[in-house]
C-alpha cells in the first residue's frame, strides 16, 4: 500500500519519538565499523559465540563485523572477546578494566565499554559465560540496519544465580508450533533462549502420550530430536530428554526388553544427552518400586552411550495416596550412582517445601514450571474471567511477565533452576521471563521487556512493545466486563502496527502480541453485547403473560440469536483470522483445527472466537423444551423457573463461584502469592465433567450426558488431593430451617464428602453423574447463625469441587 507524504511525514516522527524513548537519552557508541578482537583458536563453543554476535547483527543492519585473531586496532571501534584468566594478550588498560569489576563464577560474565578507546569489552568465566555476554550485549545494542549502537556507559559483571536454565521443546503433534520446525528454525530458537541465559533443552523420544506424526512435520521425531541434540551441542548448552514411561508392563522380561530395545534406538540417535527426566506420572503410571526398579536398567543402556547422564523423577502421579509418596521419597533417598534428582512439576501434591525437608539435602530439585497453560494446569490464571477461559482456553498466547515472576520467585530458593513445560511459541514471553529470572531473581520484569522488545521486535518499539505486552497481562486480570484498558490495549497495539516495518509485521513476536491485542477487544465488545442481550430476552420472557408464552418465547429467541446475526465489530474478528494465518506462515503456530490443522484444545483459540459468552445456549435449549409443550399455563410456569433459576427464596443465599463477589465467602489461610500452585489453597476451575470422562480440558455448555449447561456450571471453587475446602455464611436465621443445594460440577471426577460445622451433611458422593444435590443443613449448625460448610474428598481423589450453593429457608 502506498504512503502518501502527510503518512510519511508522520511514520519519520513518530519513528523519531521511538528512537529517543528507546534510548531513554543515553549515550551511545557506534559499532558500524567495529571489529570483532579474539584470540582463541580451537574452542568450538567459543567460536560459535562469535558467530552468533556477527550472524545477529548482521541479520539486522546488514553489516558483517569481521574477526581478528590479533590485535590490530585501526580508526575503527572494536570489540573484544575471551576468557578471563587468558587475555594476557589485551593492552593492559583493558586488562585492569576487567580485573576492576565484580568477581564473576561459572557462566558469568562481564561487559565494559571503554569509550574514548570506543572499545567493547566481552569477557566469559568460560566459553558459555562468553555466549551469554554476547547474548547480553546484542540484548543492550540498538541495531537497525546500517547502524549499531551500545550505550556508552555499559558496565556489566554478572553471573548465574541458578546452573538449571532451560526449557521444553519437544517434537511432536500436540505442540501448537514445534512439530511444524526445520531444524533451522529450532536452531534459531534454541539460539533465542540461550541468548536470553538458558543453558539446557529438554527433547522428547518419538513415543510418548501423543501421535508418532503429524501433516506439519518435517522429518521423522527420531532424526528431529538427533538434530536438536546436535544443535545444542553446537552451543554448548545442556541437553535433557522427557521420557515418559509409555509401556503396558515393567515386570515381564520379555516387555522389559522391548522397552529397553526402544530406548537403545532413541540413546544412540542423539549425539549429546546429559540427563533423562522420567516422570512417575502423567503420563505412565508405576508403583515406586516398580519404578525405580526399572529405571535400574533404564539407566544401564543410557550410560552405553552417555557415560556421564543422570536420571532425574518426578513424583508425579494422578490419584496419590501416602503409602505410595512414602515408597517414592524411600527409593529417592537411597543416593543410585545413576541417579540425578527430584523434578518438582504439575499434578505433584506435595509442595516443593515440603521435598526439600523429605529428600536428602544433597539431592538437587529441579521446578518443571508449567507457563504455557492458562487453566487446567499447575499455575492457572488467578481471577480469570470465564469469558476468557471459553474463549482463549487452556493453550492460548500468554504473556503473563509479572505473574511468572512472582510464581518463580515464590519458591526458587529450593531448587537448582528449571526447565519449563512449554507446549509452543505460545508461551515465548514466558520462557524468556524465567530464564532472566533464572539467571537472576532480582532482574525487574520491565528490564527484560524491554530486552525483549529492542532485540526480537526493534529498537524504535522498545518502551512502547514492552509496555504493550504488559497490557495484555493486565487484560486478563479481573472481570472482563469492566476491564476499560482492553480497548487502550488495541489502541497502542494498533498504534505500533501502524508505523511497524513490514519485516515487523512478519515478526512472528510482533505477530503474537497484536492477536492477542485484537482477540481481547473483539471479545470485551462481544461480552458487553451478548450480556445486554441475555437481558433484553429475560425481560422479554419476563412479559411472557401478557404477551403470550409462544410469541415471548419467539422474541427472546430473535434477541439472543442477534449475536450470530449481527456480529459487534466485525473488523476486530476479520483481523484476528488474518493474523492466525501471519503467524501460521511465520512460524508454524496452529490456531484452528480446520485450516491451520491444529489439535483441538491445544493452542487452537481462534476456533472459540464466536463461542457465546452468555447464558445463550442453555436458555436456546430450554425454550425449545418448553415451546413443545402443549399448554399454556404449563410454559408460563416453565417459563417463570427459567428466570428465577438462581433464585434462592426470601431469606435464602445464592451464590456462582465464579462470581467475585460469592468468592468472598471462600476460607483461605494463604494468598496467592504464598502458594501459586494451589496446593493449599482454593482456586477457581473451569469445565464441566462429562459421564464416562476422568477430566476434561476444554470449557464448553456441554455436561454430563452431553445436555446443554447453565454457564454457571462452567467454572467452580476448587481445592486439589485432600485439601478441605470451606465456605462460610452468616447472618442466617437461627430460628429457621435451610435446604443447601449444590451443584457439584468440575473439569474432573472425584468422591467428596460434606460438612457443616463438623457435622457431616452427607457421606461420599461420586462426582459426575449428576449435578444437583439437595440436603437439610444441620440444625445444630444453625445455632448461631453462622455455618462453615467443609467438603473433603478421600484419599487418592483429585479434589473438591463446587460451582453453585443455593441456602434455601424454610418458613
Amino acid at each position: 500500500m502506498m504512503m502518501n507524504f502527510g503518512q510519511k511525514r508522520w511514520m519519520i516522527i513518530f519513528s523519531l519519538i521511538l528512537v529517543i524513548a528507546g534510548k531513554g537519552f543515553s549515550q551511545t557508541l557506534d559499532l558500524k565499523d567495529a571489529q570483532i578482537i579474539c584470540f582463541e583458536k580451537n574452542d568450538k563453543h567459543l567460536l560459535k559465540a562469535l558467530t552468533v554476535l556477527q550472524e545477529e547483527v548482521k541479520n539486522r543492519s546488514g553489516i558483517h563485523l569481521p574477526v581478528n585473531k590479533k590485535w590490530k586496532q585501526k580508526e575503527g571501534s572494536v570489540i573484544a572477546v575471551g576468557i578471563e584468566g587468558q587475555i594476557e594478550k589485551f593492552p593492559t588498560a583493558y586488562q585492569k578494566i576487567v580485573a576492576s569489576l565484580a568477581p564473576i563464577n561459572s557462566e558469568g560474565y562481564k561487559i565494559a565499554v571503554s569509550k574514548s578507546s570506543k572499545t567493547v569489552l566481552v569477557i566469559g568465566n568460560d566459553a558459555r559465560g562468553v555466549l551469554y555476554g554476547i547474548g547480553k550485549l546484542l540484548r543492550k545494542m540498538e541495531i537497525r540496519p546500517g547502524q549499531i549502537l551500545v550505550p556508552d556507559d555499559l558496565k556489566i559483571a554478572s553471573s548465574p544465580v541458578y546452573p538449571i536454565r532451560g526449557h521444553q521443546l519437544g517434537y511432536r503433534p500436540k505442540t501448537n508450533a514445534y512439530d511444524a520446525f526445520t531444524p533451522e528454525m529450532f536452531d534459531q530458537y534454541i539460539r533465542d533462549l540461550a541468548i536470553f541465559g538458558a543453558n539446557s533443552i529438554e527433547i522428547m523420544p518419538p513415543r510418548t502420550d501423543d501421535d508418532f506424526t503429524s501433516v506439519h512435520m518435517k522429518l521423522p521425531a527420531i532424526k528431529m530430536i538427533a538434530e536438536q541434540s546436535k544443535i545444542c551441542d553446537s552451543y554448548g548448552l545442556d541437553v535433557w530428554m522427557w521420557y515418559p514411561n509409555m509401556g503396558e508392563d515393567y515386570v515381564h522380561a520379555d516387555s522389559i526388553k522391548k522397552e529397553l530395545d526402544e530406548r537403545r534406538e532413541v540413546f544412540k540417535a542423539v549425539p549429546r544427552l546429559d540427563d533423562l527426566f522420567v516422570p512417575g506420572g502423567d503420563p505412565g503410571d508405576l508403583e515406586p518400586d516398580i519404578l525405580f526398579d526399572w529405571l535400574e536398567k533404564e539407566a544401564e543402556v543410557l550410560l552405553e552411550y552417555h557415560p556421564n547422564a543422570k536420571i532425574w523423577v518426578s513424583p508425579q502421579v494422578f490419584r496419590p495416596n501416602q503409602a505410595w509418596f512414602d515408597a517414592f521419597y524411600s527409593r529417592v533417598n537411597k543416593k543410585y550412582p545413576w541417579f540425578g534428582g527430584v523434578v518438582f512439576g504439575p499434578w505433584i501434591k506435595t509442595p516443593i517445601q515440603e521435598i526439600r525437608r523429605i529428600v536428602a539435602p544433597e539431592i538437587p530439585i529441579r521446578r518443571y514450571p508449567d507457563i504455557t497453560h492458562s487453566l487446567s494446569c499447575q499455575y492457572p490464571i488467578p481471577n480469570w474471567d470465564l469469558a476468557y477461559a471459553i474463549t482463549l482456553g487452556r493453550e492460548c498466547i500468554n504473556p503473563r511477565p509479572t505473574d511468572e515472576k512472582m510464581i518463580h520467585n515464590a519458591l526458587d530458593e529450593f531448587a537448582q533452576g528449571s526447565i519449563s513445560y512449554s507446549e509452543g511459541t505460545n508461551d515465548d514471553v514466558n520462557k524468556i521471563i524465567w530464564s532472566d529470572m533464572d539467571w537472576n531473581p532480582e532482574t525487574p520484569v520491565i528490564e527484560t521487556l524491554r530486552d525483549y522488545a529492542r532485540y526480537f521486535i526493534s529498537p524504535d518499539f522498545t518502551e512502547s512493545a514492552a509496555q504493550g505486552i504488559m497490557a495484555l497481562e493486565r487484560n486478563i486480570q479481573g472481570p472482563l466486563l469492566t476491564n476499560t484498558g482492553v480497548m487502550n490495549t488495541l489502541y497502542q497495539w494498533q498504534e505500533m502496527e501502524k508505523y511497524a516495518s513490514e519485516k515487523m509485521l512478519s515478526n512472528f513476536r510482533f505477530q503474537e502480541g497484536l492477536i492477542r491485542a485484537y482477540f481481547d477487544a473483539y471479545e470485551y465488545q462481544r461480552l458487553i453485547y451478548e450480556t445486554n442481550l441475555e437481558r433484553q430476552a429475560t425481560a422479554i420472557l419476563s412479559q411472557a403473560a401478557d404477551k403470550g408464552s409462544m410469541k415471548a418465547i419467539d422474541e427472546a429467541r430473535a434477541t439472543l440469536e442477534k449475536a450470530r446475526d449481527n456480529k459487534v465489530m466485525p473488523e476486530l474478528r476479520q483481523r484476528c483470522f488474518e493474523l492466525a494465518d501471519s503467524l501460521f506462515r511465520s512460524i508454524g503456530a496452529q490456531l484452528t483445527v480446520e485450516k491451520h490443522h491444529a489439535m483441538a484444545g491445544r493452542g487452537n483459540f481462534i476456533d472459540n472466537i464466536d463461542v457465546p459468552l452468555n447464558n445463550a445456549l442453555w436458555l436456546l435449549d430450554q425454550l425449545s423444551m418448553i415451546e413443545k409443550l402443549t399448554d399454556e399455563n404449563q410454559r408460563l410456569q416453565k417459563i417463570e423457573q427459567v428466570i428465577q433459576r438462581n433464585n434462592p427464596g426470601t431469606g435464602g443465599f445464592y451464590d456462582s463461584f465464579g462470581s467475585p463477589k460469592s468468592q468472598e465467602r471462600i476460607i483461605s489461610n494463604l494468598n496467592w502469592k504464598q502458594d501459586p500452585g494451589g496446593l493449599k489453597t482454593p482456586r477457581i476451575s473451569f469445565g464441566i465433567g462429562l459421564q464416562g470422562e476422568e477430566w476434561v480440558h476444554e470449557v464448553t455448555a456441554k455436561g454430563f450426558s452431553g445436555k446443554v449447561s447453565p454457564i454457571s456450571w462452567m467454572n467452580q471453587v476448587t481445592t486439589l488431593y485432600d485439601q478441605p475446602l470451606k465456605i462460610r455464611y452468616d447472618n442466617l436465621d437461627p430460628k429457621s430451617s435451610y435446604i443447601i443445594r449444590i451443584a457439584y460440577t468440575g473439569r474432573f471426577r472425584s468422591k467428596m464428602q460434606m460438612s457443616a460445622d463438623g457435622i457431616q451433611v452427607h457421606g461420599f458422593i461420586q462426582t459426575g453423574k449428576q449435578p444437583i444435590y439437595e440436603f437439610p443443613v444441620p440444625q445444630q449448625a444453625l445455632s448461631d447463625g453462622k455455618v462453615i460448610f467443609q467438603w473433603t474428598c478421600g484419599e487418592g481423589e483429585r479434589g473438591s469441587q463446587v460451582s453453585e450453593i443455593w441456602l434455601i429457608r424454610k418458613q
